[in-house]
């Protein structure tokens, strides 16, 4: 089939182009490049530089009968979104909005939506949180998600399109970007192997849940294949603090990398954990990249890249 990945050069996006094309599908990814890289193209992909709310996305569509989306391409940096809400919106609603319209224009049959596990359940009530937890995103960001989510059953509902939301935890792997205020595996690996000094917010004890991405890929893949309509978690169950995390990647790339704590960010979330039964009992997924495994996958990435 042929296949169009929003974000495709991004982090997770260029992972779920490079199992899709291994899989033998053809696939067109569509990025601006402002986060992503062309360095993470897969050569077979066709590319497309281009803002998901561009007019001429539909040329893309015309020329190209696509079959599947997936949407990746996001504004996804939480305090932006909390900085500027309108932008967030801009991005992450009408850009949907607009890719959403097109499909259906174009007689797209299924849309796959990356989505997040932590940011839309806000501070959970127990844990780990499943799917039916109370959604009380605390961000523009993650009403932003939580609304395309909604979009979504609407297109289902009226034109017939079915959707996959996958509710990503937090995701870490090679090709992170360590540029930002997201991504703290990336951030950490990249200062300490330049020789800075990582911050740890707070007094570390803030927990995620750390699902590696070839984990988060496969599920991209198993969703292909599902014949109906649904919103999965994707994420190991798991809570690991951010100290420990700091200790496990110290002991990968810079054993001598001093422990600094710096103030905690005001209205950061202090536990989140999600529960993976549900993608589990429907598509067979579940983790099987430890997190030490992981994080030592993901090390030697960065010291084969970081300058």
């Amino acid at each position: 089939m042929t296949i169009l990945v929003t974000g495709g050069a991004g982090f997770i996006g260029s992972h779920v182009v490079d199992a899709y094309i291994a899989q033998g599908h053809d696939v067109v990814v569509v990025d601006d490049l402002s986060s992503g890289s062309k360095n993470n193209l897969h050569p077979k992909a066709r590319f497309y530089q281009m803002d998901i709310l561009d007019e001429d996305l539909e040329r893309i569509f015309r020329e190209h009968r696509i079959d599947v989306v997936n949407h990746h391409a996001a504004q996804m940096d939480v305090r932006r979104s909390v900085a500027d809400p309108k932008f967030d919106a801009r991005v992450n609603i009408l850009g949907g909005l607009n890719l959403f319209e097109i499909a259906r224009k174009y007689g797209v049959k299924k849309v796959i939506f990356a989505s997040t596990g932590g940011a839309i359940y806000g501070e959970q009530d127990y844990f780990p949180a499943d799917e039916e937890h109370p959604t009380r995103p605390l961000s523009p960001y993650g009403i932003t998600k939580l609304s395309t989510e909604k979009y979504l059953y609407f297109y289902k509902e009226v034109h017939g399109i079915d959707y996959v939301v996958l509710r990503y935890a937090n995701v870490y792997g090679p090709r992170q970007n360590p540029h930002g205020e997201a991504g703290v595996v990336a951030i950490f690996a990249s200062k300490m192997l330049k020789g800075e000094q990582p911050i740890i917010n707070g007094d570390g004890r803030q927990t995620r849940d750390y699902t590696y991405v070839a984990d988060v890929v496969r599920a991209n893949v198993l969703a292909l294949s599902y014949s109906s309509s649904n919103i999965f978690n994707v994420g190991t169950g798991i809570e690991t603090d951010v100290n420990t995390l700091f200790h496990q990647l110290r002991s990968y790339l810079n054993p001598s990398c001093p422990e600094h704590h710096g103030p905690a960010k005001a209205g950061e979330q202090l536990r989140s954990v999600i529960s993976y039964a549900k993608i589990h009992r429907h598509l067979g997924w579940q983790p099987e990249v430890s997190l030490v495994e992981g994080l030592r996958k993901t090390a030697e990435y960065f010291r084969q890249t970081v300058r």
